[in-house]
């Protein structure tokens, strides 16, 4: 079985700071506890046995949970690729993430991609 790399606290906080220095907006997290649940939960191999399952619910939970004051999309994103860096997916497949992702963050946050919807997204960019 492979082992899965996590993201750490502190990692993701950082990340998130990134994300504000590169692009902008409202610094601060709204609600640290939902951040360091959505961390710890990935890690939960009943709920979610596969990668894909575990970056889904990373990617939608910061989306629909939004425990940032700002850059909550982007900072999923961030997310994102940071557990694909950390996990040694292939560069190429870290920016096609991120490029197909830019859109599909916008529509999770409209409602109009489900969270059974984004894991087939993401498991199609994966493999």
């Amino acid at each position: 079985m492979k082992i899965i790399r996590y993201i750490s606290l502190k990692k993701a906080l950082a990340a998130h700071a990134e994300v504000l220095d590169a692009s902008g907006g409202l610094e601060g997290v709204k609600n640290q506890g939902a951040v360091e649940s959505i961390l710890m939960h990935i890690r939960n191999d009943t709920y979610y046995p596969t990668f894909e399952e575990k970056m889904t619910h990373l990617v939608f939970s910061i989306i629909k949970h939004h425990p940032f004051n700002d850059g909550n999309k982007r900072t999923s994103i961030a997310l994102g690729a940071l557990f694909l860096i950390r996990n040694r997916y292939p560069d190429e497949v870290i920016a096609r993430f991120i490029v197909v992702l830019e859109d599909v963050v916008v529509a999770v946050a409209d409602n109009a991609i489900d969270k059974h919807a984004l894991q087939r997204i993401i498991s199609g960019l994966l493999h």
